[in-house]
């Protein structure tokens, strides 16, 4: 899809929903925030959203779906998750369900599985077990052979849509012999099984998406015939793990639209609540605190930017950069929800009040994308296993290779480029010392200063402060590598498994981040609407990554804060979503002056 198909389509689906915080909407608040009281499963809004299409966008076209493009399922998605992080999930649960089928099914498979969808089913993935968690290969399901498929042993927990599910993919164990090569991937049909071989699991009690259905189910030698296999017996672990790397990358529209909601309502306050005869909002820390909240999830939404299209665009090096965008993200974007938390105040505890209700279920309903599909030290352990070829990429790389990656960073980052079709298929587990990010960094950073030569005034200078700042962020990979290399010759054979390694990988993650903000700046400048792109919101968002390592030095001046203001202002003023895609939002019908009691 182009930028102005996905922008229209995600227009439909906005004015479709309605303004949340209007009870005749279809997704109100109000109602939402019930359903999060009581528990109980969002069966409403989950089969409105199917009515109207929104998983389609997120199947495949050549298979009876209509997607050939990630963005446009996750921006469609994050409109949803703005108003309801819960019905978010259990919706993109199906689409998580259906891609092991994408990636090493047979066609007929997944045509048979699209119309199932289509026609109302719902699908789970049966990865996790309550003893072995992200241990895939001391999972214990079984699958044995029999007459004409298998019989499913054992127990998954937790799974998302486990009860509401008709159908479920199970990672087993076919193997005699544990390995790799032991597990295989299987598509279990809950209404064809016998009614004592399959045992829904109840609903857990959860503290944050609490209207989402996470339980389990238990088999006792389940029946599955053998077109039930998806791919071929032994395959399941890799199917599972580029299963995982879309999942990371999918599920973080879950935390940007948690800090959209949590920033629009600490904007509605601050804009209306007057102390002491001035609007809070132009109180000099308050409007710090806000503009730094913005700068957060616009470098985190470059990050995901990034990520999303190199599912198609570099599949083989998902690994890193899902991984990246997997850990960063969600850790940053928590500490963000804690500042708007500050700037809201009393408001935040205040659930019956008719604004403000929804910012602590955002600051709860956040915490599941540090979670699900591969946590923090997952995420970590995966990117310090490839670290020294990343590094030894970042410091010793040649002007060909470099090159390259510069051309293909045009196609990251570049919002109004043609991505090539979704081929899950091409995901590979190891990089190979590949990260288009960090490698085009530098090229970014001359592409920053050029705009700066052709700039006047205080965006010049903004511009090449902020090239200033990427450059010194970027210039810490030869440090890195000479430290991981020390470290390793110390710590020798606990070196894979030390917090020193982890804490490298946290760091190499910023370099990826400041790049990702650099790269999209350059690449998309003349593809964003106003009042982006924004040198003082680049500058805002380097300083943001900066402040990780030099917690109390600042780059930007309060006239930066100021200019970034403007843009928050305008945005939010414009009713558009806060990101590069400023997608326009539903249109405010309601009576706004609850937004200042």
């Amino acid at each position: 899809m182009s930028k102005s198909d996905v922008t229209e389509t995600a227009a439909r689906l906005e004015e479709y929903l309605g303004d949340p915080h209007d009870p005749g909407s279809r997704m109100p608040f109000a109602q939402i925030l019930a359903h999060d009281v009581s528990g109980e499963y969002p069966y409403q809004f989950v089969a409105l959203l199917r009515r109207w299409g929104v998983l389609d966008h997120c199947l495949p076209a050549e298979a009876g779906g209509r997607a050939g493009n990630v963005e446009t399922g996750i921006a469609l998605m994050r409109l949803v998750a703005r108003r309801d992080p819960s019905t978010g999930v259990g919706l993109a649960l199906n689409s998580l369900g259906f891609m092991p089928a994408w990636i090493l099914g047979t066609d007929e498979q997944k045509r048979e599985l699209v119309s199932a969808v289509q026609r109302g089913s719902s699908v789970s993935w049966g990865l996790s077990e309550r003893v072995h968690g992200s241990d895939l290969v001391a999972n214990e399901v079984t699958a044995e052979r029999t007459e004409g498929g298998w019989l499913l042993t054992g127990e998954k927990w937790p799974i998302g849509n486990a009860t509401v599910a008709d159908r479920m993919v199970v990672f087993a164990r076919t193997g005699k012999r544990p390995g790799p090569a032991a597990y295989s991937l299987f598509l279990l049909d809950k209404w064809r099984a016998e009614a004592d071989t399959v045992e829904d699991l109840p609903f857990e009690d959860l503290y944050g998406t609490r209207a989402l259905d996470l339980s389990g189910v238990r088999m006792n030698r389940a029946f599955v015939p053998d077109s039930a296999m998806i791919g071929r017996e032994g395959q399941g672990l890799e199917i599972a793990l580029k299963t995982s790397q879309t999942a990371r990358v999918v599920l973080l529209h879950l935390a940007l639209s948690a800090v959209d909601t949590g920033l629009r309502l600490a904007m509605d306050f601050a804009e209306r609540r007057v102390l002491f005869g001035e609007a809070i909002g132009d109180v000099p820390y308050t409007r710090r605190q806000l503009t730094e909240a913005f700068a957060d999830l616009m470098l985190a939404d470059a990050v995901v930017l990034g990520a999303a299209r190199a599912l198609q665009a570099a599949p083989e090096q998902i690994s890193v950069w899902s991984s990246v965008a997997k850990y960063l993200v969600p850790t940053l974007l928590q500490k963000t929800m804690s500042q708007l938390t500050v700037v809201l105040g009393a408001r935040t505890f205040l659930r019956g009040h008719p604004h403000y209700g929804m910012h602590q279920k955002m600051v709860r309903d956040i915490l599941i994308t540090d979670i699900a599909d591969g946590n923090t030290v997952v995420n970590l352990r995966n990117l310090g296993h490839q670290l020294a070829g990343l590094l030894d990429k970042a410091v010793l790389a040649g002007g060909p290779e470099r090159e390259a990656a510069g051309a293909r960073a045009a196609s990251l980052f570049g919002m109004d480029r043609e991505l090539p079709v979704y081929e899950p298929v091409r995901q590979e587990l190891f990089s190979r010392g590949l990260d288009d990010a960090v490698l085009a960094a530098p090229d970014g950073v001359r592409r920053l200063r050029a705009l700066a030569e052709r700039s006047s005034g205080t965006e010049a200078e903004r511009l090449r402060c902020a090239a200033d700042v990427a450059g010194e962020l970027l210039d810490r990979a030869a440090p890195m590598r000479e430290r991981a290399a020390a470290l390793k010759n110390v710590l020798g054979k606990d070196y894979p498994q030390s917090p020193e390694l982890f804490e490298l990988a946290k760091e190499y993650c910023l370099l990826h981040a400041a790049a990702a903000c650099v790269l999209t700046y350059v690449h998309s400048h003349e593809a964003m609407d106003a009042p982006l792109p924004s040198a003082s919101l680049l500058l805002l968002q380097l300083e943001r990554l900066r402040r990780q390592l030099y917690p109390h030095e600042a780059v930007t001046s309060q006239a930066v804060v100021d200019e970034v203001m403007d843009v928050l202002r305008h945005v939010h003023q414009e009713n558009r979503l806060f990101s590069h895609w400023q997608f326009p939002l539903a249109k405010r019908v309601t009576d706004e002056s609850a937004a200042r009691r």
